[in-house]
């Protein structure tokens, strides 16, 4: 004998049709957003939902969870090519980089400071802090130590490293 999982009045035969319906348009608006959140959560209760009162019996309920991972499945297939080369690429996706002929760096350009002297205000051993241009700054050095007071030279900048020595 069959199991029985739920039954409905039969004024109320409409409810799992909407519940499968709108968690299905749940599902596809999470698709279509970054990140897990209500829309996922609300779908797949509706989907379950759905299924539980359409579903005469667990076997019944089985195939119906089945085919609609199989939907589901067919549905992100669509929405990922889609999003790859189709509209929804063009409202996700970002196109634009951010490049230095138009201005922006990711760093401070510190390439001003090189050929530079100042005066070492930590022992660098061999990194410290040293006054450049009246600027303070993190800087290294290629593995001497270098007493507080002395003065330095910088000769290399590498990005956010500044290399320095010290004066003759």
């Amino acid at each position: 004998m069959p199991v029985i999982l739920f039954t409905l009045p039969e004024q109320l035969s409409w409810l799992p049709i909407v519940c499968l319906a709108l968690g299905f348009v749940c599902i596809i608006l999470e698709m279509n957003l970054p990140g897990f959140g209500f829309p996922g959560i609300t779908g797949i209760i509706l989907l379950l939902a759905g299924i539980i009162l359409l579903a005469d019996t667990v076997l019944e309920a089985i195939i119906m969870v089945v085919a609609l991972l199989v939907l589901v499945g067919v549905l992100m297939a669509i929405i990922l090519r889609s999003a790859s080369s189709g509209r929804l690429s063009k409202t996700v996706i970002l196109k634009d980089s951010l490049k230095r002929e138009f201005g922006f760096s990711s760093t401070v350009n510190l390439e001003r400071f090189l050929n530079k002297e100042g005066t070492t205000l930590t022992i660098l051993r061999p990194a410290g802090i040293a006054e450049i241009e009246g600027e303070k700054l993190d800087v290294v050095t290629q593995g001497e130590f270098i007493q507080v007071g002395v003065k330095v030279k910088v000769i290399k900048v590498e990005g956010r490293r500044i290399v320095v020595e010290k004066c003759d």
